[in-house]
């Protein structure tokens, strides 16, 4: 690598992980480092597990000392919160997992856009056009009808929404570049419109109403509140299993099931090395 590229590529990649930047989702160019978010915080914790191990030391009071993370960042804390709950309340039960490979908003859209697609019967070809009432925020930051890359596409709601009608959302494989010239997607897109939600629910994050108008005339309308993924409607193992195999597919699908079966028991395991191998 040159070190022009390696340059372009360091910058955003730092910038991308300094404190949740989102210039990425507006840019249109250095998408990738999206792709960065997740591995890193996962790298970070293998990472401070390992030095830990190996008796590498660190100050007590990161969180709570003069320099540490609350007054730096916090002009106002409560130190009772970090251990209110510690050994009562799990944070692991409210996770959500995406049922769709695309951005966390899209989901009810797309979600209602499917559901009402396997009860009325039509096709992407028998829709005139779509309007979707979302969150203030899902208008300002995931409104894109015409996004110029695929990265850029999974952050769009018109895009994803308009997807879900041709090819199967669930898979990954869905999102590529040859959507992006699909006249048939993007022409949907096209005919997506946005606006905000009425009360109350324009305070819900989740909460999203579909309007499908079809060439014959019909409209067809469906309000939904939460997606399969989260806490209120979790996956089951057969969507988990699919969804790790659609994941690890380059690895070989055999291999991949005996992973999936031995990670739903992973605390019994006495330890990960496998995991690896």
């Amino acid at each position: 690598m040159s070190a022009a590229l390696a340059k372009f590529v360091s910058l955003p990649r730092a910038a991308s992980t300094a404190s949740g930047l989102l210039e990425f989702a507006k840019s249109g160019t250095g998408a990738m480092v999206k792709r960065l978010h997740l591995g890193r915080a996962a790298e970070s914790g293998v990472l401070a597990a390992s030095l830990a191990a190996e008796g590498y030391t660190g100050p007590v009071t990161a969180i709570e000392g003069e320099f540490g993370f609350l007054r730096v960042f916090c002009r106002d804390y409560d130190m009772n919160a970090l251990t209110r709950g510690l050994g009562e309340t799990w944070s692991t039960q409210s996770i959500m997992l995406k049922r769709y490979a695309c951005h966390i908003t899209a989901h009810t859209p797309v979600e209602g856009t499917l559901a009402l697609k396997a009860e009325h019967k039509f096709r992407g070809g028998d829709v005139a056009d779509i309007a979707i009432q979302s969150t203030e925020r899902a208008l300002r930051v995931n409104n894109i009808p015409q996004p110029r890359d695929i990265l850029l596409a999974q952050y769009s709601i018109p895009f994803c929404v308009a997807l879900a009608l041709y090819r199967n959302p669930v898979d990954p494989r869905s999102f590529d570049e040859s959507a992006l010239r699909s006249p048939e997607i993007m022409g949907l897109a096209a005919r997506v419109k946005m606006s905000v939600l009425p009360p109350p629910d324009n305070r819900s994050d989740m909460t999203s109403i579909v309007t499908i108008a079809l060439k014959d005339g019909r409209s067809l309308s469906r309000r939904t509140t939460a997606f399969a993924g989260t806490p209120e409607r979790p996956l089951g193992q057969e969507e988990l299993r699919e969804k790790f195999l659609m994941l690890t597919r380059q690895f070989g699908e055999a291999g991949m099931a005996r992973a999936f079966a031995r990670l739903q028991n992973l605390e019994n395991e006495k330890t990960v090395d496998w995991i690896g191998a």
